[in-house]
């Protein structure tokens, strides 16, 4: 059994989940890092928030030869990813909506990795015509996969509600827009923020992981 308990500021890890050119997800984190920012713990210096951005990862399509889960990285982007995860002892998601479900990239993204993700709380940020709700949900399911613990907070922005078109030509549909978060978003993340930072202080525990006969042997 093995039990570890963060000790010193608790490291949350920004996840910034959209790489396409015009994304609004770079300023949706920014605006969470913002909010960060005022959360008592980041103010106490008990946690600390760095922003992960996947589009500067460049993570090619999956192309590691063993599973994730027998950690037997063979190439050098893998084994910088895994240092930037690993440095982390929680983490919230920012992602938009794709066709019902989280960019490909941060599917990837999640898929290269697994003990990295073990046992640490995460958060999850949606955004989209609707919230980006169903990628929330999707992601949820995927991070239990590998083991982290999603906290019950729910945070999401609306495209038509939460962001600022003023002065934008209504016929581009790459205008990013202006965040401009409603009422009562701010205390969602903050909320959020919260509950990461209790679960990352209490201990974490989990069965080492038996790989021989493992189903991931097949893939």
């Amino acid at each position: 059994m093995d039990n570890t308990q963060t000790t010193g500021p608790v490291r949350i890890g920004l996840i910034v989940g959209s790489t396409r050119p015009g994304r609004r997800g770079a300023a949706v984190a920014g605006w969470v890092a913002e909010v960060a920012a005022r959360h008592d713990a980041v103010r106490a210096g008990t946690a600390v928030v760095e922003v992960l951005d996947l589009a500067e990862q460049a993570l090619p399509l999956l192309d590691e030869p063993v599973p994730a889960m027998f950690g037997d990285y063979r190439n050098p982007h893998t084994r910088r990813w895994s240092a930037a995860i690993a440095a982390c002892d929680a983490f919230v998601f920012v992602t938009p909506e794709y066709n019902h479900s989280v960019p490909a990239a941060l599917k990837n993204a999640v898929d290269y990795l697994f003990v990295e993700w073990n046992g640490k709380p995460a958060g999850v940020l949606s955004y989209g015509v609707q919230g980006g709700t169903r990628a929330g949900e999707h992601l949820r399911q995927i991070l239990a996969e590998v083991r982290a613990v999603v906290v019950p907070a729910v945070a999401a922005l609306t495209v038509f509600t939460d962001f600022d078109f003023s002065g934008s030509d209504p016929g581009d549909p790459t205008a990013p827009g202006r965040i401009a978060p409603a009422a009562g978003r701010a205390a969602d993340v903050s909320a959020m923020l919260t509950e990461i930072v209790i679960r990352a202080r209490e201990p974490r525990s989990g069965d080492p992981v038996a790989v021989a006969g493992s189903p991931e042997r097949v893939r």
